[in-house]
């Protein structure tokens, strides 16, 4: 099993982007997932998640201007981004709870990582 995450780059102040995660592999079930950030110097945070059946949450500092879905059938979460600030600026991680083909357990899955930089 594997997540991968795509969609990050460069915008000015006020900009949009789009971040997609897909999950891939021997996947029996996938429970929630999330998108994670962490901006240099400090801990990574919770940014968004959304449960198996679309309750969604969002940190204080991005609610209003994220958005975050999943397509259950295609096995991807994206995180829409508007009205970016340069304090948006990290490094994304997607984050799924998934139970492998042939196992019995739920466990944490991360995709690698992209950048997203803000400028103002």
């Amino acid at each position: 099993v594997q997540l991968q995450a795509s969609g990050g780059g460069s915008v000015q102040a006020g900009g949009s982007l789009r971040l997609s995660c897909v999950a891939s592999g021997s996947i029996f079930t996938i429970g929630a997932m999330n998108w994670y950030r962490q901006a240099p110097g400090k801990q990574r945070e919770l940014v968004a998640a959304i449960t198996t059946y679309d309750s969604t949450n969002y940190a204080d500092s991005v609610k209003g201007r994220f958005t975050i879905s999943r397509d259950n059938a295609k096995n991807t979460v994206s995180l829409q981004m508007n009205s970016l600030r340069p304090e948006d600026t990290a490094v994304y991680y997607c984050n799924a709870h998934i139970r492998a083909l042939r196992t019995d357990y739920t466990r944490d899955y991360w995709g690698q990582g992209t950048q997203v930089t803000v400028s103002s």
